[in-house]
């Protein structure tokens, strides 16, 4: 049994009991699998970093989420999250560039990236790139193996072109995008396997040109 076992485990206990007296209850389950957790993505940073100079001195807790849910707003007055998930990018979960994130949930695990719902001023910036540079993102999208891996992009499109673009641009699919994230669902048992770090740090290595290239429109 690896330590994603007990992870996934974990997890599925607290999507049957997900309560505060349980979760009290069973603090020290939660803390070894948030400690398993975090090993994992010290690894995971360790490896991108071997490619990816932008996730150097990364740490777990600049990366890894809360378990806790913010129900202020949220029908569903759960307290917890029945997953953990870690996003690497440049300046850890709350930077503003592409990045990498992993997400743990037993029977919904996936690898995934890019970037989800930029503020206004670095979609801009992003839709400013894909117009006057829109060929490395499109070969990209197009190259077999990486459609093969991840699929289509992903994310909400507005109905119409946005603003200061025509309807008939050349690139208006990819210019109605909000965001811009690919992902790729992994089982339970790619999970529980002893290749998934190494398999999760070749994922990531795919995702790479997609993450530069939506960094450099945000850097520029």
């Amino acid at each position: 049994m690896n330590d994603l076992t007990n992870v996934l485990g974990f997890l599925h206990n607290l999507h049957q009991n997900n309560n505060r007296d349980w979760m009290q209850a069973n603090k020290k389950a939660y803390e070894a699998a948030k400690k398993d957790f975090n090993g994992f993505v010290s690894q995971i940073i360790d490896g991108i970093a071997a490619f990816d100079p932008d996730i150097e001195g990364l740490e777990p807790k600049h990366c890894t989420f809360r378990i806790n849910r913010d129900i202020r707003f949220s029908k569903d007055k759960s307290p917890y999250k029945n997953n953990f998930g870690a996003y690497m990018a440049k300046g850890g979960k709350k930077g503003h560039g592409g990045g990498y994130y992993v997400h743990l949930q037993p029977g919904q695990s996936f690898l995934g990236g890019g970037i989800y719902m930029p503020p206004a001023d670095v979609l801009a910036k992003i839709r400013q790139e894909i117009d006057y540079n829109p060929d490395p993102l499109i070969s990209l999208l197009e190259d077999k193996e990486f459609k093969d891996y991840y699929g289509e992009l992903n994310g909400e499109q507005l109905k119409t072109a946005p603003k200061g673009y025509e309807k008939d641009h050349p690139n208006i699919t990819l210019l109605r995008f909000k965001s811009f994230t690919v992902f790729r669902k992994v089982t339970d048992s790619e999970v529980k396997s002893g290749t998934f770090v190494n398999d999760v740090i070749t994922g990531f290595r795919k995702m790479k040109p997609l993450k530069d290239y939506l960094s450099v429109a945000i850097d520029e």
